[in-house]
């Protein structure tokens, strides 16, 4: 059975890649998820605010008066926030690189084409096999409208890429208001991949203490079908590799995933709660479907339920909501 794909110019043994997450926080776990037949291994992100807050730092200490610094510094997260500043995050890297046979591959979380992505070049140097660009942001400027968010995209990404030559992946949120549009623009710009979707942490209030609290939930397989109609849109339009990320926890997930038309399916949270072992028994639940439904191939199954082979494209259209919506009393029967 051949599950091999190809991903950002790698050839990978299989699709199911464990996503960014703290599991590369230690060369062990690291090593553990190698051991398991991770293809590759990435690594947590590296968010803009970090490299801007360093450049801060550096700037208050040698340019302005002690005093400015604690204020105008208040505006950045604290440091103890992070669990790899700037420095141990390239340092990271080249440890995990020691470490393990398979490629990583970093990550680096912003919003403005500034001096912070000067940082890839590093990442690059210190041994990084490729990056994903992980696109994260919460326009609240009544002024700046979607075009202006969308240009700023990819003019990022096209910065990003004259500072490295490794392959990069782009991901994404799912709130464009045209998200074919914009994964047009990042082929275009030079992205090697697109990872379908970046998971937007959301606040919640507690209303005893009047705080606004960090919560994160792990997801779970409910939030696949958004994920599943975009990859099926998409894989019909544009011949940039597709990852999915988000919702896989079951080997059914991943198949449909497949299906629909990613590349790779990159896995978290399902990870976080079994750990590395749970890779090995996905990877056979894999085989063992495809065997059983009699494929020969990943490439095979690929793209075969996708928005341009599947029987009623209009599916993954509007069509499918209205006839939902018209059908929901025969179909939904309530006591």
């Amino acid at each position: 059975m051949d599950l091999s794909v190809e991903y950002l110019g790698l050839k990978l043994a299989h699709p199911l890649l464990p996503g960014a997450s703290p599991l590369a926080d230690e060369v062990g776990t690291a090593r553990a998820l190698e051991d398991a037949g991770a293809p590759a291994i990435v690594m947590r992100s590296l968010f803009e605010e970090q490299l801007t807050q360093e450049q801060l730092s550096t700037f208050m200490a040698t340019e302005l008066h002690r005093e400015l610094s604690a204020e105008a510094s208040s505006v950045l997260p604290e440091p103890a926030d992070y669990r790899l500043g700037p420095d141990l995050y390239l340092e990271q890297i080249r440890k995990i690189r020691a470490a393990v046979g398979v490629p990583v591959i970093a990550s680096l979380n912003g919003t403005t084409p500034s001096g912070w992505i000067d940082f890839a070049r590093l990442i690059e140097q210190a041994g990084a096999t490729a990056l994903e660009l992980n696109l994260y942001a919460v326009p609240t400027d009544p002024t700046l409208d979607g075009a202006t968010v969308e240009r700023d995209t990819l003019d990022l990404l096209r910065t990003l890429k004259t500072r490295v030559k490794i392959p990069v992946a782009v991901k994404l949120s799912p709130f464009y208001t045209s998200i074919s549009n914009v994964a047009r623009g990042l082929e275009e710009a030079g992205a090697d991949a697109l990872i379908l979707f970046n998971r937007l942490f959301e606040p919640e209030i507690d209303v005893e203490t009047l705080e606004v609290k960090r919560v994160l939930h792990l997801s779970d397989s409910s939030e696949l079908p958004l994920r599943l109609r975009w990859l099926a849109i998409l894989s019909a339009q544009r011949a940039i590799p597709l990852a999915i990320s988000g919702g896989v926890h079951e080997v059914v997930d991943a198949v449909r995933a497949l299906m629909a038309g990613a590349t790779v399916v990159q896995l978290v949270s399902t990870l976080l709660r079994n750990g590395p072992s749970r890779l090995v028994s996905l990877r056979a639940a894999l085989e063992r479907w495809l065997v059983e439904h009699e494929y020969n191939s990943i490439r095979q199954l690929r793209g075969s339920m996708n928005l341009r082979a599947c029987p009623d494209p209009s599916a993954y259209e509007r069509a499918n909501y209205m006839r939902t919506l018209a059908t929901w009393g025969q179909n939904n029967e309530t006591t």
